[in-house]
């Protein structure tokens, strides 16, 4: 049981760590594809990658009837709503930003897991998410980075945020009869096909191929792979062994991953707060 609950720490830790560089990875791919474009394209790759892996290990199994409600809700909230907030709303906030708005996620987890399951966190558990969630802020609230004001940017960022929540009580509903692999590979499946009649009706007349960057394909598959494919199967691995709340509370890690890559690929400015910041959240 210990080397379970160990197992499944490392799976969420390397979750947000993945996750983190998801945010800077977006942009390199928003250099030659349109937002929903890439939502679409990381899902389609991400199908071959889940299905393959699933059928090679035989791992994949069959979604009852009576569960196949809840596995389309899953879907709709994420990855379809969460996608149209985070791929639109990074196009108007700086990576950095868009992921503290995400780390939010661990703050209202918390109290949907509560009143749905009866979940419940500690003091410490308590103290340690806003000690964390501090460093989050030392990490944005300087003067050499400022915060984006564009309102649609962080509303956008708000709608992915929600439907995160939302995922994660919902998959708490499936990862007690189906294994990680199985609910990531028709999530991945089923949020594809909605985004579907928007790709090809709208998005793909615009596609120009002929301007597409060898960076921007590299990380379209960091997305597919990582970002809509490994990342799902390590936090439904962590829900099922930690719970909704504990779970999440890792998120806190996303923006500090964010930052240190930010500063390194895409030049951000790393004053000592940022680094202090970065010290008090891990």
């Amino acid at each position: 049981m210990k080397r379970a609950r160990a197992g499944a720490y490392v799976s969420v830790i390397l979750a947000m760590i993945f996750w983190g560089f998801t945010f800077v990875l977006f942009k390199y791919a928003n250099e030659s594809f349109r937002p929903i474009t890439i939502a679409f394209l990381r899902l389609f790759i991400s199908i071959f990658f889940l299905f393959g892996f699933a059928v090679l290990f035989k791992r994949l199994r069959k979604i009852r009837r009576k569960d196949q409600k809840w596995l389309l809700l899953l879907a709709l909230l994420e990855p379809f709503f969460y996608f149209l907030g985070e791929a639109n709303g990074l196009t108007l906030v700086s990576a950095t930003v868009g992921s503290v708005i995400i780390s939010t996620i661990p703050l209202i987890v918390p109290f949907g897991a509560y009143y749905l399951f009866r979940e419940k966190l500690t003091k410490m558990n308590y103290l340690g998410l806003v000690i964390s969630f501090g460093g989050v802020l030392m990490v944005i609230l300087n003067k050499s980075s400022g915060v984006p004001t564009d309102p649609k940017g962080i509303l956008l960022m708000f709608v992915a945020v929600f439907s995160a929540v939302g995922y994660t009580l919902v998959v708490k509903k499936l990862v007690d009869d189906y294994n990680p692999i199985t609910i990531t590979a028709y999530q991945s499946f089923y949020g594809m096909l909605m985004f579907a009649p928007i790709f090809l009706f709208r998005e793909l007349p615009l596609l120009d191929w002929s301007v597409v960057t060898t960076p921007s394909l590299f990380a379209l598959l960091y997305l597919g792979v990582f970002g809509s494919g490994i990342c799902f199967i390590l936090i439904a691995t962590g829900i099922r062994e930690l719970g909704a709340a504990r779970a999440n509370i890792f998120g806190n890690h996303i923006p500090v991953v964010t930052a240190i890559v930010s500063f390194y690929l895409l030049k951000e400015p790393m004053p000592l707060i940022k680094v202090t910041g970065i010290l008090v959240a891990i």
